[in-house]
Parts: C-alpha cells; structure tokens; sequence
C-alpha cells in the first residue's frame, strides 16, 4: 500500500486554514479467466403434454476474462487526522473496477462514508456494508467472492433484487443493478461502531434513511421503501471468532388513494464462527431469510388483510489447509425455500411447493509474495424445485442465465450450475 503525507488546504469564508492528514492509496487488481454455465430442465405436466417444445434441458455457457475471482478488483483512497484529545476524523472511498476492459467508470459505490471516532467508538456516515454481509464474508473460505462465494449470500442478494423490482425497481437507482438493493451495502447510512478495546467483543449497529419525500395530501407518505436497519455483534479471541447479525429492508411500501396498502420487508439474521487449529481453519454459517409481505384493503366497516412469510434457511460449512506458501479452500452450502400458503389449506395433490440448493466448491491459492497470488476454484450448483423461488436460481457468474418459464403446471426450471476461475491477483 502506498502512503502519501498530503496537506489539504481548506478554504472557508471565514478565512483558510490548512491541516495534515495521512492519505492511503490502496487497492486490488484480480483478473481470472473463468467459465459459467447453467442448466434448465423441464418439470410439470407441461413437459408431458408438450414434449417437442419441453423436450431435454436447456445448457447456457460463457467463458470470459472476469474481474474479481478471489476478491472483487478496486481502487480507494482513505484517510485518518488526529483532532486532540483521543478524537480523529476520517473518509473512506472505495470503488469498484472492472480491470479486464478498464470500462468501470471512477465512482465510489463499494464504500463512501466520513467518520469522526475516539474513546467512544466511531460514528460513520454515508454507504458501508450491511452487518449481515460482513457475516456471510469474514465467515466464508472463498471471502462470498468468485465462483465459490457463498450461496447463502448468492440466495440473500438474489431475494432482496426480486423484492426491490417486484417495488418498483432497484432501491438503489443510481447504481448498476441497484448493487443488490441493500443486501451487500446500503446508502444513506448512519452507523456506530464500538470502540477495539472491549476484551475481543465487537460490534455495530446501522440505520438507512429511505429519504422519500413526504407529501401532506396523499396517503401512506412517506414511503419507508429502501430504509434498512440492522446489527452485529462478534466475538473474536485468539484463535476463535463468532458473530451474530440482523438486517431488515424495506422493498415495498405503498398505499393506494383507495385504501389498498401493501408492504414487503427482507429480514436477514445469520450467525457465523471460525476457528483456526494452525493445520487448519474451519468455518461455519447458519443464515434464516424471511421473506415478509402483507396487503390490506378496506371492506365495509373493518379492513381485509392478507400475510406471507416465506422463509430461506441455510448452512455453510467450510475449511482452509495452509500447503507451504499456498492455501487450500472448500465450502458446501445447503439452502432450504419455504413457501407460506398465508393461511390458506394445503392441496395434498399439488405441486411440492417448496425447494432447496446445494453448492460444494474448492479452490488453491499460492502466494507468489504477500501483494501477489495465483489460484484456481471449481464449483457446483444443484437446484431442486427451483421454479417455486426466483431467488434459488443463483449462477457461478457471469452473463447466462436460466432458461426460467412456466406455471405451477409445467415449463422450464433452473437445475444446476458450474464455473470455474483460474486468476492471478495483486494487491497494493
């Protein structure tokens, strides 16, 4: 990492004063070639009834020169000034690149906040990471990035996109994809850390403004879509270091000049721990996602409401075996979707409702000096009864997708997925 000494002069109307701070310059450039493909089979009776137009599977591929196949590439620039008296100020901004065609245009959506921490803890301001993501991340062998990245935080990101266009579209407008729509990161954010000196505990809390506008003669305003909320609280000692975190997003809120309202809210609680024997480092994940959604509508003299609460369940479990100047990575995740009938009776005879996931990766790294590594990693997606949940139908990466059609009676659903990632890495 290279550190400049900058004096930052600062003009106010007042006058000018100027103040030294240390800037860092830091960054990754990780390129990989890789591979995707995806695979979509028939199910239901359509397949039976129509069995030109169901007949076989559908296979997607691509191979590319990726960007980010063991840690996302980025440039960024952070910054510290000592104010007296054990309180500091600080910024942080963090951009993403696509280093394969040098297209990214220079923005800071990965990380942009300004800090102001002492004895206290740090207040920061503006886009960080969420707490559950640190989770899914810091508890995973391949760091939830490149092929092998955590399918629980795949399946997360997946239903929190859904959610956010099933709203209205991204919550984050500005931002290519809408960035997840606060899974990984929100913006507007107000968060506090504790302070490092706690006996190994540590811990945040964050606050989102939606920031919409409200508005006196309409209904419901404002609306609370995009405002997200959440904690984490870790333990870390030595060899051992365990976590808990909760976030919740908003992704719709609305009410109609009739009345009718309607509301969907992602709930993210997972718990992850780590523990590193010297021979080896294993790590595990439990992840609950609940999908909440309700409507009413006014009926007479009373309202009629309606709720759902779908429910994703996971596990990872995974390990790194250090191999001379090298690291070996493996990971197997389950995830379990339940669908909530909302009260209403079970049709024995119908479709199975529900679906589930597994994904097994490994991957080497072999570090060439402490900036530079060279690694490979294979993985394996397998989907059940994936036409039930849009948000299981997660990739290894890359541009193709599923061949996702139907009804509850027949079409095409996704089944499986693989991809490899073979790279070189250099951190600065």
């Amino acid at each position: 990492m290279k550190k400049c000494s900058i004096a930052l002069a600062v003009l106010a109307v007042s006058g000018a004063a100027t103040a030294q701070s240390s800037v860092t310059i830091f960054g990754i450039i990780d390129t990989a070639v890789s591979h995707y493909s995806v695979k979509s089979s028939a199910y239901g009776l359509a397949s039976q009834a129509n069995p030109l137009q169901f007949a076989g599977a559908n296979e997607r591929s691509q191979t590319v020169l990726s960007s980010g196949g063991m840690l996302p590439s980025r440039l960024g620039f952070r910054g510290t000034e000592d104010l007296g008296g054990g309180l500091a100020a600080g910024f942080w901004l963090e951009g993403p690149m696509s280093n394969d065609d040098g297209a990214t245009p220079l923005n800071f959506t990965r990380r942009s906040t300004v800090s102001f921490s002492g004895g206290f803890g740090e207040l920061r301001l503006g886009r960080d990471y969420t707490p559950t993501f640190w989770v899914q991340t810091l508890f995973d062998p391949f760091s939830n990035s490149g092929v092998g990245s955590s399918a629980l935080g795949s399946v997360s990101a997946n239903l929190n996109r859904v959610a956010a266009l099933a709203g209205g579209g991204p919550l984050n407008p500005n931002i290519t994809g809408g960035a997840a729509d606060n899974y990984a990161r929100a913006s507007n954010m107000i968060g506090y850390f504790l302070p490092p000196n706690l006996g190994g505990f540590y811990g945040q809390a964050q606050f989102s403004l939606h920031e919409n506008t409200k508005v006196s003669d309409t209904l419901g305003s404002p609306s609370k879509r995009g405002q997200n909320q959440g904690f984490r609280l870790g333990y870390a000692n030595g060899p051992l270091d365990v976590a808990v975190s909760y976030t919740q997003s908003v992704a719709v809120d609305a009410v109609l000049p009739t009345g009718a309202a309607t509301e969907r809210k992602i709930a993210n609680a997972n718990l992850g721990a780590s523990y590193d024997f010297g021979v080896a480092k294993l790590f595990t994940q439990f992840s609950r996602v609940q999908d909440k959604s309700s409507a009413s509508a006014p009926f007479a003299f009373s309202a009629l409401t309606s709720a759902t609460k779908d429910t994703y369940t996971g596990a990872l479990v995974g390990v790194t075996v250090p191999v001379g100047p090298g690291l070996i990575r493996a990971s197997y995740a389950h995830v379990k979707f339940k669908d909530d009938a909302g009260g209403a009776p079970i049709n024995p005879f119908a479709p199975d409702p529900d679906a589930s996931l597994s994904k097994f990766a490994i991957g080497y790294v072999h570090n060439l000096s402490k900036r530079t590594s060279l690694y490979a990693t294979v993985a394996r997606i397998r989907i059940r009864n994936g036409q039930n949940s849009p948000a299981l139908a997660i990739a290894t990466g890359g541009a193709p997708t599923y061949l996702s059609s139907g009804n509850a009676l027949g079409g095409y659903a996704p089944r499986s997925a693989t991809g490899y990632d073979l790279g070189i890495q250099h951190v600065f």
